[in-house]
């Protein structure tokens, strides 16, 4: 069966990633850096499922920069949340 988060885990992996290696000294720049992203390029119903498949347990193999990015920044990335 297809998991429909796998390919958002991956794509939030590729971010991280990316956001990690440019601020390899902070980290909480790098967690800011990954939210806004997504904040700014994620439609709010992939923000969503990320979320709610994280709470949920799932999202296993977030990578930990992206955990942390989601976990603390989710008031911002909700999908109801304004600006």
């Amino acid at each position: 069966m297809h998991d429909p988060t796998a390919q958002l885990v991956k794509m939030a992996n590729q971010i991280g990633s990316f956001f990690q290696a440019q601020t390899p000294a902070d980290p909480a720049a790098a967690a800011q850096a990954v939210a806004a992203h997504l904040k700014s390029f994620w439609a709010p119903s992939m923000r969503g499922q990320l979320i709610g498949q994280l709470d949920a347990g799932g999202a296993t193999q977030l990578l930990p920069i992206v955990a942390s990015a989601v976990r603390s920044h989710r008031a911002k990335l909700l999908p109801q949340a304004s600006s």
